[in-house]
């Protein structure tokens, strides 16, 4: 061990007359620890919703769909499906009507998108019937009373006031021409099941029927809007849809599930961004608190440093005893703000739990938040990324002390001794 190392470390000792800069330390080492600690908990929980959020959205929309440039759909779309699922990376396919209506019933009214899928495919696709909460695809199909099944999201059946087996009205906006003028296309649906997907926009604007009740309400003929598709990797989407434009040609084209959400996703990275420079505030407080130990220790040690210098150690060797001391500092809590923000991050729902039923109260009301628990993702990334920059900034910390000590005058110092 060089004598650099070794008096750095005897500096952070204490000793009697010394206690007040240990205690300085101390607070110091507590800083950078609460500061790595929040950093790696708060990214971790952003992640996580990210990483929660994402999964609601893909299990209800397909990860991309195809569709042509012209208004009239896609007639052929059998074998629009077949050629998709020859495409290297595409799972499977469905056709799907997209559409906007009115659904009416005695107590309310209110405006939603209407999905008319396929019941034998669209499990293929998407998650919607692990989301199903009653009833099931197949109960699309027309009822014993010659109705058209519907499924609705759980929040829009509470809005409408209705349940399985409750009848309602889908009134489309375009209407029919009558010899009265145009008259507004309404037919009377069933409703045969609900989901919950956790997402409430999905919840409260969304409704499903099977596509021969939809190609018949919106006068598809044998039309469909377009082709719902899976891949086997939801980030080489991009790529996949490439494949499948170049395979089917012109007017085809394709739009991938970021795409449709990238106003939220970028919206979650910026927040993620901003939270880490707010939380990294705190480490930079933290190395403040190194700065002023460093300059008491200087302070303190002026005596010393002289004699080192008398004694042939060179202003190099002098800053590096301050740099190791302060970066000592940096480094111990670091390490001690990675353990416990890993620990934490890792058992945050234990933790939540046990805070719950300390105090009484639910931190996330599914009810409200359709998460009933804090989500939890420790990105390796994230956590390397933190401890480099609070161990660099604990190293800044060190420098002006240092070079301060290093251009100590050893006969000023040492002339009134």
């Amino acid at each position: 061990m060089g004598y650099e190392w070794f008096i750095g470390l005897r500096y952070l000792k204490a000793k009697r007359k010394q206690t007040f800069i240990s205690i300085i330390t101390v607070i110091s080492i507590a800083g950078v620890m609460v500061g790595v600690m929040a950093l790696i908990v708060v990214l971790s929980v952003m992640s996580g919703f990210e990483k929660t959020l994402k999964e609601k959205i893909i299990g209800t929309q397909a990860h991309l769909v195809v569709q042509r440039t012209l208004q009239d759909g896609i007639e052929n779309y059998d074998e629009v499906a077949k050629k998709v699922e020859e495409v290297k990376g595409v799972v499977s396919a469905a056709p799907f009507i997209f559409s906007q209506v009115m659904l009416s019933t005695d107590a309310n009214v209110s405006g939603v998108v209407v999905k008319g899928i396929d019941p034998a495919r669209e499990g293929n696709v998407t998650e919607l019937l692990a989301y199903l909460t009653n009833g099931r695809l197949q109960d699309l199909q027309t009822t014993q009373d010659n109705l058209s099944g519907i499924i609705l999201g759980i929040e829009l059946a509470k809005h409408l006031g209705v349940s399985v087996k409750d009848t309602l009205q889908m009134i489309s906006p375009l209407g029919t021409m009558t010899p009265m003028g145009m008259m507004p296309k309404m037919k009377r649906f069933r409703v045969v099941g609900l989901f919950r997907s956790g997402h409430f926009e999905f919840d409260n604007t969304l409704a499903f029927v099977s596509i021969e009740s939809a190609q018949k309400f919106f006068n598809l003929d044998s039309r469909v809007t377009g082709i719902e598709v899976k891949t086997d990797n939801i980030y080489k989407v991009k790529e996949i849809g490439s494949q499948i434009r170049k395979k089917l040609g012109f007017p085809f084209w394709t739009r991938d599930w970021m795409e449709m959400n990238r106003n939220l996703f970028s919206a979650l990275r910026l927040e993620k961004i901003a939270m880490f420079i707010i939380l990294a505030l705190i480490v930079l407080v933290a190395a403040f608190n190194i700065i002023s130990t460093l300059i008491m220790v200087v302070m303190e040690k002026n005596r010393d440093i002289a004699i080192l210098k008398a004694m042939g150690a060179p202003s190099r060797g002098i800053l590096r005893i301050f740099v190791i001391e302060g970066l000592v500092i940096g480094v111990v809590g670091t390490a001690l703000g990675a353990i416990s923000g890993l620990v934490l991050a890792f058992n945050l729902e234990t933790v939540t739990g046990f805070v719950e039923n300390l105090f009484g109260f639910k931190i996330l009301s599914g009810d409200v938040y359709y998460i009933d628990k804090l989500p939890s993702q420790v990105n390796p990334l994230d956590v390397t990324l933190i401890v480099v920059t609070a161990v660099f900034i604990s190293l800044l910390a060190t420098l002006y002390p240092a070079w301060r000590a290093s251009k100590l005058d050893p006969a000023e110092t040492l002339r009134y001794e």
